[in-house]
């Protein structure tokens, strides 16, 4: 059953015994979060269970509003709802609680007891609540009808990817309730991971943006999940529900969490929970820091105890710290003394802008940090109005260089660690030297990057294809996702040089990589074209395949025209394989 309104639609539909899910369908929004491009929409995902009583699990995004309460209706009397578990608090999943507590005020609302503090401030009104946490369960008796019961087991799961995250398991249906985790943003009809291979690159770029900064988080929750009986279906908040092929994708997680986690060395970020935009900024920070191979760890200040908090910070090879309120309860006071308590002289610090509206000045904190003779990880990350495309830009490769830093050890081990004559023999493979470039919106969401490439071979002759490795850590990374557009700029010859060195020189943090260079905008749908090129190729990304170091990015060929017909292509000799 389907209840349209536009491009915004529900479906519901029965899972298992007693189960229903309510799938919001958003299919036209293009961003979750400024940083987070979306190609295939998303759905925000709710589940109503019945045994003897009758639990909600999750709610859905407020602009549902007109249509979910209504079909909610059509299901159950809202009265007769016993218990709301809430499985995290972001308002994409609890936009309509205050809804519902206006229709049930007796609802009893079951969260983590941070999830309980959060709605405290969100709803601004007194509700009946149980706090749980790994092991604490949840008896909704016996449905009458199928013989089936419904007994929740809970399994704390924070920074996946709040602090406040729970997970659920239904004993009577073998259904893992997870939220966030091993979610995607895709909307399609079909309720089930009919076809793995049409939502994987989703999946895996969700897990990137998402949980890979929590890889040591995703592997403490798989741990307890190795601890349930058999799951049959993780029932996620965001995309299809994860049923058909459950092994594989748990397997995904659990190798690219333990891929990040190798070693001990890693960079704290920490933030502020509801506090601003300093979650969202900071998890653009994590995301670059991961993108270079170095190992990150979001801390939340609010909800992080103070011993853990010592120990994560002492333990850090790099710390990066927001700015708190100028006056911050005594609590949050407590958990920012333990912080300074545990910096070291021996690490990495940067501090970023939380934009909370009411911030420390960031040159006060950062003149803190300076006191303890912490080295500077990146200059302040200023967030002077309402976080843009560029500033979550900004603070991702901020992320990135600092990633660098802690993995220039091991980069130079692995350039001496070839073989002298195979790395010479490597470095006898030639190629072009190109530009990529690519833009992605318009306005204040606007971001646009460009790297050299000389990796690039054509793939396929119909659809006319090529082929591109891009280092993980490069910042154009991003904007090559499955769906993505980008223009291949062809270096001529004679004229190469100056266009090497100036897209060759190291960037700082946010700067405009065109500042200077004759471009042509709007001749290519994916980026700007370089007037000096030889020729353009307007591409669209096809398929990536990972590789140890690089990206493999597949794109078909869409437009494109040569400037000089007589003119040769630039060419790029090395005399190492081991490193450009």
């Amino acid at each position: 059953m389907a209840v349209a309104t536009g491009r915004l639609s529900l479906q519901c539909e029965a899972i298992a015994a007693d189960t229903t899910t309510i799938r919001s369908l958003d299919w036209d929004r293009s961003r979750f979060d400024i940083e987070f491009g979306l190609r295939n929409g998303t759905t925000y995902n709710a589940f109503l269970v019945r045994g003897e009583r009758t639990a909600l699990i999750d709610s859905s995004h407020a602009k549902f509003r007109e249509t979910w309460l209504p079909l909610l209706r059509e299901q159950i009397d809202p009265k007769a709802i016993d218990v709301l578990i809430v499985s995290h608090t972001e308002p994409d999943h609890s936009g309509l609680i205050g809804d519902l507590l206006d229709l049930n005020p007796e609802i009893e609302i079951v969260a983590s007891k941070v999830a309980i503090q959060f709605l405290e401030n969100q709803v601004h009104r007194p509700f009946r609540s149980r706090a749980v946490k790994s092991g604490d369960s949840l008896d909704l008796g016996i449905n009458p009808d199928t013989g089936t019961e419904h007994r929740f087991e809970f399994l704390s799961a924070p920074n996946l990817h709040w602090p406040d995250t729970i997970f659920s398991f239904d004993h009577g249906t073998g259904i893992l309730y997870t939220c966030d985790a091993f979610g995607l943003h895709y909307c399609s009809d079909e309720l089930f991971d009919v076809d793995p291979g049409a939502i994987a690159p989703d999946f895996r770029f969700y897990y990137d943006c998402l949980m890979g900064p929590n890889a040591r988080s995703v592997l403490q929750a798989l741990k307890r999940m190795d601890g349930l009986p058999a799951i049959n279906t993780v029932a996620v908040g965001h995309g299809p529900l994860l049923r058909h092929h459950l092994d594989h994708w748990i397997e995904d997680y659990r190798e690219w969490s333990g891929q990040r986690s190798k070693g001990e060395t890693y960079a704290a970020v920490c933030y502020l929970s509801q506090y601003g935009f300093c979650d969202r900024l900071s998890q653009a920070i994590a995301r670059g820091i991961g993108k270079a191979e170095a190992q990150v760890q979001l801390v939340d200040l609010r909800a992080t105890d103070a011993q853990e908090l010592s120990a994560l910070i002492g333990e850090a090879q790099a710390v990066v710290v927001p700015t708190w309120p100028a006056e911050p309860d005594s609590e949050l006071q407590a958990s920012i003394g333990t912080l300074l308590a545990a910096l070291h002289s021996k690490q990495w610090v940067g501090v970023y802008d939380a934009f909370g509206g009411n911030d420390a000045p960031i040159d006060a904190v950062a003149s803190q940090l300076r006191a303890q003779e912490q080295k500077e990880a990146f200059a302040p990350l200023r967030i002077r109005s309402l976080p843009t495309g560029q500033d979550y830009q900004r603070c991702e490769e901020a992320g990135t260089d600092l990633g660098q830093l802690l993995t220039r050890d091991k980069t130079i081990a692995a350039m001496k660690s070839l073989d002298g004559d195979l790395d010479k023999a490597l470095g006898r493979l030639s190629g072009g030297l190109y530009v990529v470039t690519a833009s992605q919106g318009e306005g204040e969401s606007l971001r646009r990057s460009a790297m050299v490439a000389s990796w690039v071979s054509q793939a396929s002759f119909t659809p006319p294809g090529l082929t591109i490795a891009v280092a993980r850590d490069r910042a154009i990374e991003a904007l090559m996702q499955v769906g993505d557009r980008f223009v291949l700029n062809v270096l001529r010859e004679s004229n190469h040089q100056p266009l090497l060195r100036h897209f060759l020189k190291r960037f700082p943090p946010g700067a405009d990589r065109f500042a200077g260079v004759n471009v042509l905008e709007g001749v290519a749908d994916g980026g700007p074209v370089l007037g000096d090129a030889l020729a353009y190729l307007g591409c669209r990304v096809e398929q990536r395949m990972e590789g140890p170091d690089h990206w493999i990015i597949y794109a078909v060929v869409e437009q494109g025209n040569v400037a000089d017909a007589d003119a040769r292509t630039a060419v790029h000799h090395r005399k190492v394989g081991n490193h450009y």
